[in-house]
């Protein structure tokens, strides 16, 4: 065994988070770590990695006891990290962040070598698939783009054991079997992996052995070969899930949202659509289609060269998010860090923000009222935390992504832009959050759903608009849609659109 983990405890502020876990690894393997949001997964690989100090119990690399004190010492003995909460500095250029502590310079002097970082950045990145400059500032890139920068930055460690945190949560299909191509030419060379992951379909292609943790406890090891979906579904939530998604009994009605020939220069052209009242539109693409840009545009966050949006057939005017907000509609972003949430705050004052006329009298917050919202909001969504003045930040991110979605849905929108809602999410979560969208729509809600999991995108939608390059290429019936049909659109085949 290359790393024996047994007896893990560890509490925060008093409360269990891990009980006497116990965590092996081979040599050369790629084993997966699987659990609810909450489960410990995370904790117990910072506990690894010396981010954490365990409290008790024992960890052997290579046979011998380590304590590391700090994630440098685990690097400093080949233990690297891709973290599920992106650690990318905006502000610095891509080769900059791949080269952050470990700068190329000349002896002595002290001076940076900034060709030879950006030559070797952009030659690390386009191994992932990714062409862009290493002059480029990070902060410039697309949530996805800035994925492939932490999971190369990890790479170019030279580690021999790599933990790989949800690094697939904001890349297409090409990205990611660009991305599995190099963990298994990496695992022939003798690299081992932990992957955390709440995508079966990857787990089950990628990985030899799974472990399950539930509630902080270790549930069991399981060979991938010998083993089901369904068996580790039980393991992880302790009961059987059933349907993976709800059943499509959806009827839309009149036209809520239509946006005619709305561009933004670079990011997408003359796109027109449409999305009525108890739908689900999915919106699909590649990296860089301009899926996201699109939505955020609808939302006020961007603003349009030219077009039209008409909400319930009268032209609005939206000139920023407020304004989206005033007309019903709600946004979920795919970067719920920077834009989803205020991490620094408490889970009540984050769904407070966006629900203020819903708790307020007079202008005083009612204090009642607002604990009401969390309450019920807490309870619709599964939220795990320890009461409403839990700092955002302290919940695993799956729990941060509930609580995204619960300050949209506290008002009560008439349209809801989802952009990646189930990012990060466990297989027990995902499928609350797929009934409470089925629930939206059947109440008469039109949604826009982003989402870069195509079985989601097959399993939730009426339609799909499918884009590639900034343009819309195809709107596809429910009954025409399969991964085939939609990756077809999505790499520019057929280069018409169908409204």
């Amino acid at each position: 065994m290359i790393v024996e983990m047994t007896g893990i405890h560890k509490s925060f502020s008093g409360n269990p988070v891990l009980k006497d876990v116990s965590f092996t690894l081979e040599k050369g393997e790629i084993h997966a770590l699987m659990g609810e949001n909450g489960a410990g997964k995370s904790t117990l690989m910072k506990i690894l990695t010396g981010i954490y100090e365990r409290d008790s119990g024992t960890v052997k690399i290579k046979g011998r006891e380590v304590h590391y004190k700090h994630p440098k010492e685990a690097e400093a003995n080949g233990l690297a990290v891709i973290h599920q909460e992106l650690n990318i500095l905006p502000e610095l250029t891509v080769a900059e962040n791949l080269f952050v502590g470990k700068e190329r310079t000349y002896g002595k002097t002290g001076w940076i070598k900034s060709k030879e970082m950006n030559r070797l950045a952009e030659e690390k990145l386009a191994e992932l698939g990714l062409k862009v400059k290493g002059t480029e500032r990070a902060g410039n890139l697309s949530v996805g783009k800035q994925q492939l920068i932490e999971i190369a930055k990890a790479l170019m460690t030279n580690a021999d054991i790599i933990i790989m945190d949800e690094p697939t949560a904001a890349l297409t299909d090409r990205e990611i079997d660009t991305l599995f191509a190099t963990v298994r030419e990496l695992q022939k060379k003798g690299v081992t992996f932990v992957y955390i992951s709440h995508r079966m379909e990857e787990i089950f292609s990628l990985c030899q052995r799974i472990t399950v943790l539930r509630d902080g406890e270790y549930v069991g090891t399981k060979v991938i070969a010998e083993t089901s979906f369904d068996e580790i579904v039980k393991m992880m939530v302790g009961r059987a899930l059933g349907n993976r998604f709800p059943e499509h009994t959806l009827t839309p009605g009149d036209v809520k949202l239509e946006i005619k020939h709305l561009t933004r220069a670079g990011e997408f052209e003359n796109v027109s659509l449409s999305v009525r009242a108890g739908e689900i539109l999915g919106i699909s693409g590649l990296m860089g289609a301009g899926r996201s840009e699109l939505v955020e545009t609808i939302f006020g966050y961007r603003k349009a060269d030219s077009g039209e949006v008409w909400i319930d057939g009268k032209q609005a005017a939206i000139k920023g998010p407020d304004q989206a907000i005033a007309q019903g509609i709600g946004f979920v972003s795919e970067d719920r860090k920077s834009k989803g949430l205020i991490v620094d705050f408490s889970i009540r004052d984050n769904i407070s923000l966006t629900n203020l006329s819903r708790i307020s009298t007079s202008s005083w917050i009612s204090s009642e009222k607002e604990r009401s919202l969390y309450e019920e909001l807490a309870k619709k969504l599964h939220v795990k935390a320890s009461g409403p003045s839990q700092q955002a930040k302290s919940l695993s991110g799956g729990n941060q992504q509930k609580i995204v979605i619960a300050k949209w849905l506290g008002i009560e929108p008439k349209i809801l832009i989802l952009d990646e809602p189930t990012r990060g999410v466990d297989v027990g979560a995902k499928k609350e959050i797929y009934t409470i969208m089925n629930e939206l729509a059947k109440q008469g809600v039109a949604i826009i759903m982003v989402s870069s999991e195509l079985p989601e995108v097959i399993g939730l939608s009426t339609r799909v608009a499918v884009m590639f390059e900034g343009k819309l290429m195809h709107i596809l019936e429910r009954d025409e849609l399969s991964e085939e049909t939609i990756m077809h659109y999505a790499t520019g085949g057929d280069k018409h659109v169908r409204q």
